[in-house]
Order: C-alpha cells, then structure tokens, then sequence
C-alpha cells in the first residue's frame, strides 16, 4: 500500500515537529527558579535597619542565584502596604519581603481590620535576630539613665517619643514607662527609623528607640545620649546597662526583635527551601557578615526555626499588647 503525503500535510507535519522542542525549553525554563529578577519588597523607608539587611542579603541572593534581586521600599502603615502588595503578587518565587515583626505581629493588635492575614497569606523561610534597641535623649536635657530620665519627664510639662512605628517596641516602652512611672510620655509615630532621627536630630522630640547603626550617627553628633537598651547590653557600649537592668520591669524590655523574610502563601516548597538554604549560606559571605556586625545581629536562620520563632513569638506579644490596652487605629 502506498501512502501519498501531500506538500500541505508535509508542511504541518513539519510545524508540529518543530514545536516540540520549543514547548519542552519553555517548560523547562518556567521551571528553572529564577531566570527572572526577583522582587525584595521592604515595608519601610530606605535608609533604616531593615532595608539594610535587605539590600546586603539581596546583593547576596543575587551572586548566588546568578540573578538580580531588586529592593523596593513601600513604606506606610507600620509595613502593611508593603505587605499588601506581597499578599496580592503571583506565588511564583519572583516577590518576597523583608520586613519586621511589627508587620507581622503587633499589627495584627493595632490596625483594626488589617488587610492581609500573617499567617494565611504568608510563607516565612528566614529570621535575622536583633541585639535590642537603644535608648536615646537629648544630650541637652542633661538625663544620663532611667531614674534621671523618669526625673526629668516628670517635671517636665510635656515629653515625647520617637517611634517607628505603631505597636513598634518603641511604642510600647513609652506605654510601659508611662504604666510603671506615672509619666506621661506621648508617642510620636513614623514611616520608619530614617525620618524619626531626622526629626530626633531636629530637636523635636526629646526621647526615641531606635537599631544601633542607624542610631550611632545621633550619638556621634553629640546630639543623643545614650540612656539605655531593650534586650541585651551592646558590645559596642557595654557600660550601658539595659532598662530592664535599671528598673524597667516590664517583660518587653527583654525582647529583641527579629527581621524575618517572607514569600506569599502558596511559594512552591523547593523555592521556599532554595531560599532557606541560600539565607544560610550567605552568614558565611563575607559581605553579609560585615552587615551583621554594622548592625550587631545574627546571621539568618532557615525556615524551620523561623517558623519556630514566629509562631512562638506572635501569641507572646499579642498577649501583651492586648493587656497593654493598645488598641486599632
């Protein structure tokens, strides 16, 4: 039997030939994560502690994968919209976020109807813990620790408190002094640490909490003095004792805080895991480490202790602020 193959049938024949080869590289390079640039969104302002960490684990990412990760600030709102957008962006591995636990705890107690769900809409794969926070006053108040300072604010007829934040650490102590002390401390709230000590350094407010290295150019200029520290005492001023050590008695004066990386729910596992072990990795580059001791933390955990560690810390620090009486916005 012979079979006739017209021109036409050869042509399409052909085409269908040859476009299996191009459907198999396609697929094959949708699956290679990334072979795209990959999205860092920060929830606060350029310039602060956070798009620190970012930026110097970001440029890490990037010479490991052989592909660029880009840092966008989306400040406002104590990180939320930045967190909104996270939530709202394709679960593909091509946007994750840097941002702190304020995003993705405390809101959750100070922003009625928050628009994204921390643990719903969001898969953690890295923690970056903090060294505690630093206390700082104007030099010009002549306040040289705690018992001078809740001197000072209570003779004083107004005093405020630079925060980053609503819900932020900073925020709470002031509540907390307030509650011990009798004081009454008002709380000035910013879209990040890099406006709060531009205003600090103004001469605005006369107290504010803030990280190490974005802190030390306040002390350098000898405008801040350093009163005291959240957490632990700082290598770089061990003489400083912590709050806590000065009488605070509130528990949050113990917490450190962490940075902690996120991607949106729904991140295929294996990219999750890329990331993971990529974050650890990058503790042992030697440009990440300098970042790390710029801001006295530790290097990144991977994913299972980072989601040890928020699921441990969230209903801790829910607990408090709800006791505290902080309430929605």
């Amino acid at each position: 039997m012979i079979i006739r193959v017209t021109r036409r049938q050869l042509i399409a024949a052909g085409a269908a030939t040859a476009s299996l080869p191009l459907f198999g590289r396609r697929a094959s390079a949708q699956g290679a994560w990334p072979n795209k640039p990959v999205r860092i969104v920060v929830g606060y302002p350029a310039g602060g502690q956070t798009d620190g960490i970012a930026r110097a684990y970001g440029e890490f990412l990037s010479r490991h994968f052989g592909q660029t990760f880009v840092v966008e600030n989306k400040g406002g709102g104590s990180g939320s919209v930045g967190a909104i957008d996270v939530k709202q962006s394709p679960p593909d591995g091509y946007t994750l976020m840097c941002t702190i636990s304020t995003t993705m705890i405390q809101n959750r107690a100070t922003i009625k109807n928050l628009a994204y769900d921390p643990e719903k809409d969001f898969a953690i794969f890295s923690v970056v813990k903090g060294s505690g926070l630093l206390m700082v006053v104007q030099s010009s108040s002549g306040v040289t620790n705690l018992k001078e300072f809740v001197e000072f604010a209570k003779k004083a007829e107004k005093i405020s408190m630079g925060t980053y934040a609503v819900g932020s650490t900073p925020h709470i102590v002031a509540f907390e002094l307030n509650k011990q002390y009798g004081l009454k401390i008002e709380p000035i709230h910013y879209r990040g640490e890099a406006p709060m000590w531009a205003d600090f350094m103004t001469g605005s407010t006369d107290t504010a909490i803030g990280s190490y290295a974005i802190t030390s150019p306040v002390l350098q200029s000898g405008r801040g003095r350093l009163i005291g520290t959240t957490g632990a005492r700082l290598k770089p001023h061990p003489e400083i004792p912590t709050l806590a050590e000065q009488g605070a008695s509130s528990k949050l004066f113990g917490v450190r805080g962490f940075t902690g990386w996120w991607a949106p729910a729904g991140t295929p596992p294996e990219i999750l895991k890329k990331l993971s072990d990529a974050m650890v990795l990058a503790g042992k580059d030697d440009k990440v480490q300098q970042a790390l001791a710029t801001y006295y933390l530790e290097p990144a955990s991977d994913m299972t202790e980072a989601q040890r560690q928020f699921s441990e810390e969230s209903p801790v620090l829910l607990a408090v602020l709800k006791d505290l009486g902080i309430s929605g916005e």
